[in-house]
């Protein structure tokens, strides 16, 4: 049993953790072994997302006014994914969670100040990262230049 003020640090670690990442993810573990926890831990960290496991009634007390709505239900095992980025956390677990089938399931968050649910914090972490965007913009301008080029270049050749 944990004492009071073990428990009181805990949730002010929390607490921080919460006031200072752009998003929070409330992800169920059951059943991740050890191997596959310290290779989800590497993967997070790598990306610049932190993750700390919780117990529900000290996460339900850290989350107390946190955000808008109703906290989703919390259910088994629960760790939160964070970061300063507010797709990162929910993006990085959604792709743990394809390549280890069945082990880790998205419950929700907290995006942009409100509480959302499991199914919308999916949806986020689909978003592409940011880099990615860049990526696709710049080649999305890119094409009509690209084409027009390959036109001239033809008109060239066949007036030879």
């Amino acid at each position: 049993m944990l004492q009071k003020s073990k428990k009181e640090e805990m949730i002010k670690e929390l607490d921080k953790a919460i006031k200072e990442s752009a998003s929070v993810v409330f992800v169920n573990f059951h059943g991740l072994k050890v191997g596959e926890e310290t290779a989800l831990r590497r993967d997070l960290r790598d990306q610049g997302v932190s993750y700390k496991v919780s117990r529900k009634t000290l996460l339900a007390r850290a989350l107390k006014g946190k955000a808008e709505g109703e906290i989703p239900e919390l259910k088994g095992e629960i760790a939160i994914a964070y970061s300063k980025d507010q797709t990162s956390g929910a993006r990085e677990v959604y792709n743990f969670q394809k390549t280890h089938k069945g082990i880790l399931s998205i419950l929700g968050g907290i995006f942009e100040g409100k509480f959302v649910s499991g199914e919308r914090m999916t949806e986020i972490a689909m978003i592409p990262s940011r880099e990615v965007l860049y990526a696709q913009f710049v080649n999305l301008i890119n094409s009509p230049i690209q084409r027009f080029a390959v036109v001239l270049d033809a008109i060239a050749k066949s007036k030879n």
